[in-house]
């Protein structure tokens, strides 16, 4: 058989061949670190016995699937921990997630934080036993009977929604046997390195009327120093938790008579308001128009949009004169509506359509987390309305958009084009079209990008755009996605050039998506310290005592009439106290005001950036604040070597 390996060269061998023995072949030293293989694009067990001619590439933990196996295994070795521990426990799944791994468990007494150094123990244990892992397979009734003799109703729930005819994997190390499809590792021997995080509660399938099980939250790696690094990023992150930092700051708050529903405290909607402002000021700079839609409509509308169809368990709706409406989740229908309201021509394309739209959608209660996952957001939405010829351009206009926008807050971002997933709506045609414009867009912009096969919007391919935060983590925000079947769908038309009617072509796309949760990323990014355009409170004036209120008064004045977030702190507090109040709060500037600055009209600027800057006229200081906060300069903190 010819084995073809991922550098394109090609070995031969006349037997069956496993993949760790072709790792082996190629070296011992990939052998030692190979934790899976990829065959014909699909991720295998290093003891997969390879017999005909295929493609071949050796997984480490340096790629996806090789990391996914190690986590995987990971997972395994936990379950089989707590199984040691707590006999009575009943597991449901355990896979491998993004930077670790989980288990959900189910447990008459719920796990503590405290058991986790008891189950931290075991696993080193099985570590250090080096078990081979084992795989095996039986028929789906002695599967049954297999997980029923072990009392795992769980397992036994999955296997019976299996097909009648399948057969069943499991894998096997030591005393402990799991269900589960694979790939793992060959022992458990090279899990050295890992972490149990955190607990959870979780609905067994994600279901709020099944019953609440734990998840039990871990993470793992080959070598102590990359989860020593990375338990100081989760330190990190910790600190910079958007929840802690908006109600530290006075930013947002939510309740529980409103779960899901964010309130926006007084400088929560200072900093919101400033990213608007933003957004709209960037936007009229790139051509395009606002407009603001319904909150609620026909339900009728919603099934010529598709969304009915394909969102509806997501919607909330309600019945108003007999009528049933939907509250929207997007707003592409309101925008489609608006251009169908007056005839267009060739000559109104490209139309750009921005709308900062409220919407509402019906996220479960265990999903919702912050800002970030919540039931009602406002959604910076645009609908470009266009020709076919006009595709390329457009596209490229707002890649280039979202860069400018993302580069301002010091975002790096990669790109991703999702194609047609299973249940899209249009022609193959129509959507290889789509899918090749989107591709021709990203080469000619020179723009890297991966394919995420099948993860398109139900009406076209999109492109995708992960930004990352000052710690490393990303966040999928700006979507560009390309539309032929609603145009269709509404019968939109245009005349063109020729005198006879067309169909126009739309864009759909967002640059901070979710405003809430672009939110919830800048607190993050940040660390709470916005950069002075941004900041709620962009000067704090502070006097040394009551006998300088006066002047203290007429400072905050002027800088209120020139349009500066200003705070004046008239407490009878001594003056290092009220600093130290400021830079909790992570404000800017402080103008400290005392006898001298009074008789000269001066004022003392100590800034978040570089502490003491000295001695200022007033004037001289506005000028400068609002040339920083027009230009919207980012100033970096001055280091203390």
């Amino acid at each position: 058989m010819k084995i073809t390996l991922k550098d394109g060269s090609v070995k031969e061998y006349n037997e069956s061949k496993s993949v760790i023995d072709i790792a082996a072949d190629i070296s011992e030293g990939l052998a030692r670190v190979a934790m899976a293989g990829e065959v014909n694009g699909e991720v295998v067990d290093l003891r997969t016995v390879l017999s005909e001619d295929c493609e071949l590439n050796i997984l480490t933990f340096n790629d996806e699937g090789g990391r996914d196996t190690f986590r995987h295994t990971s997972s395994h070795i936990l379950a089989q921990a707590v199984k040691r521990l707590y006999p009575d426990t009943k597991l449901a799944i355990g896979p491998a997630i993004a930077d670790g791994f989980y288990y959900d468990v189910d447990r008459e007494t719920p796990f503590t934080t405290d058991d986790l150094e008891k189950i931290e123990k075991e696993m080193k244990k099985i570590v250090k036993e080096a078990l081979p892992i084992e795989s095996f397979t039986l028929p789906r009734e002695e599967a049954i009977a297999l997980m029923k003799e072990k009392e795992e109703p769980y397992k036994v729930e999955l296997i019976e929604d299996l097909p009648e005819d399948a057969v069943i994997s499991f894998y096997r190390q030591g005393e402990f046997t799991d269900l589960c499809a694979g790939p793992h590792l060959m022992s458990t021997k090279p899990v050295k390195a890992f972490k149990l995080t955190s607990l959870a509660g979780a609905y067994w399938r994600g279901d709020e009327k099944n019953k609440m099980l734990t998840r039990i939250y871990g993470t793992s790696f080959t070598k102590k120093a990359d989860l020593d690094e990375y338990l100081e990023r989760l330190e990190e992150a910790k600190k910079r938790d958007h929840r802690k930092l908006g109600k530290e700051l006075g930013l947002f708050m939510m309740r529980e008579e409103g779960p899901g529903f964010p309130f926006f405290l007084p400088k929560g909607m200072a900093l919101k308001n400033a990213l608007l402002e933003y957004w709209r000021d960037i936007h009229t700079k790139h051509g395009y128009v606002e407009i603001s839609t319904p909150i609620m409509l026909s339900r009728h509308l919603w099934e010529t949009s598709g969304h009915w169809g394909h969102y509806k368990e997501n919607m909330y709706t309600t019945v108003i004169d007999e009528q049933d409406f939907a509250v929207k989740p997007m707003n592409c229908p309101g925008g489609i509506l608006v251009y169908e309201s007056e005839p267009r021509s060739y000559r109104d394309l490209p139309l750009r359509m921005g709308e900062l739209g409220i919407v509402h959608r019906h996220e479960k209660s265990g999903q919702m987390h912050g800002l970030m996952r919540v039931r009602c957001f406002t959604q910076d939405d645009a609908h470009i309305f266009m020709t076919p010829e006009q595709i390329k351009d457009e596209i490229r206009g707002v890649a280039e958009l979202i860069d400018e926008v993302y580069t301002l807050f010091g975002f790096k971002y990669h790109v991703e084009l999702s194609t047609r997933p299973e249940d899209s709506m249009g022609s193959d045609e129509d959507w290889n079209m789509a899918t090749d414009a989107l591709r021709e867009a990203l080469d000619s912009l020179g723009l890297p990008y991966v394919v995420n096969e099948g993860d398109g919007a139900f009406y076209g391919p999109k492109i995708d755009f992960h930004l990352e935060d000052s710690i490393g983590r990303t966040w999928q925000c700006g979507t560009i996605q390309l539309d032929f079947q609603l145009p269709l769908r509404f019968q939109l038309e245009y005349t063109g050039a020729d005198g006879e009617k067309h169909r126009p072509i739309m864009i759909h796309r967002v640059v901070f998506g979710s405003i809430e949760r672009f939110l919830g990323i800048l607190i993050e990014h940040f660390a709470g310290a916005f950069p002075t355009w941004l900041a709620p409170v962009q000067v704090k004036v502070l006097p040394i005592s009551d006998k300088y209120l006066d002047y203290a008064q007429s400072v905050f004045e002027a800088l209120k009439n020139a349009g500066i977030r200003v705070e004046i702190d008239t407490r009878a507090e001594k003056i290092g106290y009220k600093i130290r109040e400021a830079q909790m709060q992570k404000i800017p500037y402080m103008l400290v005001v005392g006898a001298k600055e009074q008789e000269e009209g001066l004022v003392s600027v100590r800034s978040r950036f570089a502490g003491d800057e000295g001695q200022r006229t007033l004037d001289e200081f506005i000028g400068d604040i609002k040339k920083e906060i027009f230009e919207k300069t980012k100033r970096e903190v001055k280091s203390e070597e």
